[in-house]
């Protein structure tokens, strides 16, 4: 009879377990009521006029289709060539998509055009066809003030982000048969040419100051985004082992997230082992790893249109040799010196001062690490700009590295963080990083594969990526 009551008290404990990682990996995604909060928000910054917001004009090939940005941020929606309308005047909200012929239907689904009920679905006053949106603006424009409100900036995408879009557009123009006009400018030029009577206002500033401190409802899912991520490279540590591909350790942590209802990576996850650690944006992930390497991982989830940001690095063989440990050490110091530092109110230069002092104290020279604030992470891994001064809500990577690519050795150590009332809440805490716990972690891989029929899976012997994949000490490119 115990045997029986202790086997189900087994089971029921299973059960609760794995009930548990199914609510994980749903996609808890957000209310309505969030998305119209974000409207009136801007809606009373505007003041008068329209905003106009677009949506994508196109899935691009080979991945999962990705709303624009600001469009999903006050739309929340994954429609694609669809137009977003917000009247301040009246705090009415429109949305235009393309009538679909059958065709389209049958391929791509019906959208809300084709919903009676489609307007309370999205939350918004109504849902009218593409073709409509030039007479809605014809006939009403003037009426509230001849006023558009929109993205006069550069967008941001889910990896990169406004500052570096122009970056982009300039690199692409060296060469005059790539110099066209990108499409959120062309659509710019479009409106001036169709009511050259109106004024065109940049919507972006607003956008920011609204994107850079977090709501409640990005938070939680920014955590669970944390624990996922953080559970993706924990599993991609787990399958480092002399002679595996660097590729296989992007496999584990891509397979992971994906269970816990992420899209993808946020951005090209980059594995870099060896010579290949000390390439800041290294993403080829094909070189076989070595006895002795360190492999530096940057990896982060795209969940719930939120992005992650995580930067480890390890010993391939689990043991930190001393020059890798004493590297380590320092870039971990910077890391963690910054770290207790940000709180509300925190200046750059606050924070650098602390890490300064820290260093001091511990009788350690930062070098060139002398700390201050990382980027920012929301719907872009390189989100909207923080501004000069901390503030709760604000969630952002801290990334400190040294790279000594004449000794094959790069280190980066980063987490995301967020700004709370009292502190830094560190989303990504999951994933060891003290020398101790990452060895820890890599023991148990060791026992794992040394036992009687666990040389299998992500623990076997790798399956090369084709007969020309790259030797041992080669290097990429």
């Amino acid at each position: 009879m115990h045997r029986i009551v202790a086997s189900i008290g087994v089971l029921l404990a299973v059960w609760l377990l794995a009930g548990r990682d199914v609510v994980q990996g749903q996609r808890t995604g957000y209310s309505k009521a969030e998305f119209a909060r974000r409207r009136l928000a801007l809606m009373q910054e505007a003041g008068g006029g329209v905003i106009v917001l677009f949506g994508h004009d196109r899935r691009e090939g080979g991945s999962h289709f990705r709303q624009d940005n600001d469009f999903y941020y006050f739309a929340g929606r994954e429609d694609i060539n669809a137009i977003l309308l917000m009247v301040p005047k009246t705090g009415e909200s429109f949305l235009f998509m393309p009538e679909q012929n059958a065709r389209e239907t049958m391929v791509e689904g019906p959208n809300l055009l084709k919903d009676p009920k489609g307007a309370e679905k999205a939350g918004v006053t109504a849902v009218h066809p593409l073709g409509f949106f030039d007479e809605y603006l014809a006939r009403n424009l003037a009426g509230f003030g001849g006023v558009i409100h929109t993205r006069l900036s550069p967008p941001d995408t889910v990896d990169g982000a406004r500052s570096e879009r122009d970056l982009f557009y300039a690199r692409r123009s060296r060469i005059h048969y790539n110099d066209q006009l990108p499409i959120d400018y062309y659509r710019i030029a479009k409106l001036r040419e169709r009511y050259p009577a109106s004024t065109l206002v940049d919507v972006t500033p607003a956008v920011d100051a609204m994107r850079v401190i977090k709501s409640a409802e990005e938070i939680a899912v920014l955590r669970r985004n944390g624990r996922a991520s953080a559970e993706g490279v924990k599993q991609a540590m787990l399958a480092t082992r002399p002679g595996a591909y660097e590729y296989e350790l992007e496999a584990a942590a891509i397979g992971t997230v994906l269970r816990f209802g992420a899209k993808g990576a946020a951005y090209a996850p980059i594995v870099g082992s060896g010579p290949n650690s000390c390439i800041w944006h290294y993403d080829e992930n094909g070189r076989q790893m070595a006895d002795g390497d360190v492999v530096l991982m940057d990896f982060g989830a795209d969940l719930d249109h939120e992005a992650m940001d995580i930067t480890r690095t390890w010993p391939v063989n689990g043991i930190f040799t001393r020059d890798q440990r004493e590297v380590y050490q320092l870039v971990l110091e910077v890391q963690k010196a910054c770290i207790e530092a940000y709180k509300p109110g925190a200046t750059n230069a606050d924070v650098r001062q602390h890490v300064a002092e820290r260093m001091k104290q511990k009788g350690l020279d930062p070098g060139t690490l002398r700390g201050g604030f990382g980027h920012g992470v929301g719907l872009s891994t390189h989100d909207v700009p923080l501004g000069g001064v901390l503030r709760e809500g604000m969630v952002f990577a801290i990334e400190p590295a040294l790279y000594f690519p004449e000794r094959a050795l790069g280190v980066r150590i980063e987490d995301t963080v967020l700004i709370t009332k009292d502190g830094a809440e560190v989303l990504t805490r999951d994933v060891p990083k003290e020398i101790a716990e990452i060895e820890a972690l890599m023991a148990t891989r060791r026992k794992q594969t040394s036992e009687p029929g666990r040389n299998v899976g992500w623990h076997g012997s790798p399956a090369p990526r084709s007969s020309l994949a790259p030797a041992a000490a080669s290097i990429p490119r």
